[in-house]
């Protein structure tokens, strides 16, 4: 009698396991990250030393946003990025 008792018991318990494990699987989503385009600033003239002068630039040119980068080792330009 104590075996039919816990199989009763334990029927209801595993297909709530099962169905939690299932419900979780279909829950997951990937998200893909976006692609950063840079180009090198065709406007900005001379070194980037300052960051907010070359984000301005690269806004006129049609980017969100700008950063200094080292270029050719010892020179600092003006890079603009966008998400691709």
């Amino acid at each position: 009698m104590a075996s039919s008792t816990s199989r009763r018991v334990a029927a209801p318990v595993l297909f709530f396991f099962l169905l939690l494990l299932v419900a979780s699987e279909m829950g997951t989503t990937r998200v893909a990250e976006a692609r950063h385009c840079v180009s090198q600033s065709h406007k900005f003239v001379g070194g980037c030393i300052f960051l907010s002068n070359c984000q301005h630039v690269c806004q006129t040119e049609g980017f969100p946003s700008g950063e200094c980068r080292l270029h050719g080792g010892l020179v600092r330009k003006c890079f603009c990025n966008k998400l691709c």
